[in-house]
């Protein structure tokens, strides 16, 4: 049975889900998301022989908020899942990220191969540092209306999502990425959620429990901190000039919706035809035919088949301590 607890770790009060006995799996969620995403996860993984932990990350949820925008760089997210393994009287744990959780995910990977034995990326391709700041990129292309720069102001999305958080989720959630001209580029007056109804009819995959359970979280935290992780893009991509170049040498699976505009997207797209030159020991990239941008909920059985799958061939170092 799925427990909850919080652990201080890195500074932070990190409230997490965690189920199951054996080798330590991290799950890290994205945006705007929470441990709960990871629902039909928790229970499969820890069945399969593992301990499944899944927080709540920075800024999000029940989780602290610090209110420092510099707080959210990679580096204090790649730190918390650091600083979680050991708390957990763990040494090493394979890691699993979704959306914003993805980066984490393989950054870690990167930074900590001694702690994180395998790797597996969800709906975000492994980093490919480029040649300029990202948000500096977009201007030079002549692009001023992605929901990256969208997100930059504070307290401009802030106003928009919180004025009515249960038809923000609704939105969020039940849109999803699979439309790229609803979702990634804001029009002038619209804001990000554009034609938000509560008439939208929710996904099979999302009934109105889960929603009322992300709606209700996000009345307490607010959308600061998660938007917050947005504000750290180019400063990200400063702090990592160290590792220009590098490969993340563990296994790695990559798993993706073929209706997820992050993969089909230019820079998506072109990340995922790299991504073996980022990650050599790459076991698969699995694509699911007519799934969107919330994979593990969305196709939950595929997902978790796949991930115990690389579980069983790739986590045991893991659980050689």
């Amino acid at each position: 049975m799925t427990s909850s607890r919080t652990i201080s770790a890195n500074g932070i009060e990190i409230f997490l889900l965690e189920q199951g006995e054996g080798p330590l799996v991290l799950l890290c969620h994205g945006w705007p998301e929470l441990s709960y995403s990871w629902r039909h996860q928790i229970p499969a993984i820890a069945a399969a022989g593992y301990h499944v932990v899944a927080p709540d990350m920075r800024g999000f949820g029940q989780t602290s908020a610090p209110s420092d925008i510099g707080a959210y760089t990679v580096f204090d997210h790649v730190g918390d899942m650091v600083a979680l393994v050991a708390a957990l009287d763990e040494k090493q744990a394979v890691i699993i990220g979704h959306d914003w959780g993805a980066p984490v995910a393989w950054h870690a990977a990167m930074f900590r191969p001694d702690i994180f034995v395998a790797v597996a990326g969800l709906s975000v391709p492994p980093p490919s540092r480029g040649r300029g700041r990202p948000l500096d990129t977009l201007r030079e292309s002549g692009i001023t209306n992605f929901y990256w720069q969208y997100f930059q102001t504070p307290g401009v999305a802030e106003r928009e999502f919180e004025r009515d958080i249960a038809l923000t989720m609704r939105t969020l959630l039940g849109r999803g990425f699979s439309d790229p001209a609803a979702s990634l580029f804001v029009e002038e007056g619209k804001g990000f959620l554009g034609d938000a109804r509560f008439d939208r009819p929710l996904p099979r995959w999302l009934n109105e429990a889960d929603l009322a359970y992300f709606t209700a979280a996000y009345q307490k935290s607010g959308f600061r901190g998660g938007l917050n992780w947005y504000r750290n893009i180019d400063r990200n991509w400063e702090l990592t000039a160290p590792w220009q170049g590098a490969q993340i040498v563990q296994p790695s699976l990559f798993i993706a919706g073929s209706k997820d505009a992050v993969i089909t997207g230019l820079i998506g797209a072109k990340r995922l035809a790299d991504m073996e030159r980022v990650v050599p020991n790459l076991k698969r990239k699995l694509i699911v035919d007519g799934a969107g941008h919330w994979i593990q909920q969305q196709r939950a059985d595929e997902v978790n088949a796949a991930l115990i799958a690389f579980l069983e061939e790739n986590a045991g170092s893991a659980s050689a301590q």
